[in-house]
């Protein structure tokens, strides 16, 4: 709850409760602050059981930090069942490795073929990184009418 906090914060606020309250009420202040924050958990903890118990079997694994949406993407995309394949994209992907090659096809090096390229190659799909042929000069380029 308070993970936040530093040393001189909690100072800070010790001091203050003292000359807020004076020494003499700052227990009875503490006690009194913790019993209403115990009763208000109390009062979630039970809340939370109830909505449970009326949503029936069906949502026995419920979490109502779910209702998080970051939570309940990260939920669904690393869950234990990998029916999109994703840990396999995920694993397969290598930021750094093809932003190397782009720079290397771009200044004109020639790089490694990596073996995303190399297979691709192999299934017939274009280099996008080769230039094109150019043609005859007696030859006419294609003509497109989806284009113009």
């Amino acid at each position: 709850m308070f993970n936040d906090i530093g040393a001189l914060e909690l100072l800070t606020l010790v001091v203050l409760a003292v000359l807020v309250f004076g020494p003499e009420k700052l227990p009875k202040v503490i006690q009194d602050v913790t019993r209403t924050i115990r009763k208000i958990r109390e009062f979630s903890d039970s809340a939370k059981e109830d909505i449970r118990s009326e949503l029936g079997p069906q949502f026995k694994d419920f979490e109502f930090e779910d209702l998080n949406p970051k939570t309940y993407i990260r939920k669904q995309l690393t869950n234990g069942d990998d029916e999109l394949g994703l840990k396999e994209i995920r694993e397969s992907f290598d930021l750094r490795k093809e932003m190397a090659e782009v720079t290397d096809a771009v200044n004109g090096r020639e790089s490694a073929p990596s073996t995303a390229a190399a297979a691709s190659g192999a299934a017939g799909a274009p280099d996008l990184l080769k230039k094109p042929a150019q043609p005859a000069k007696d030859e006419r380029p294609p003509f497109d009418a989806d284009a113009t």
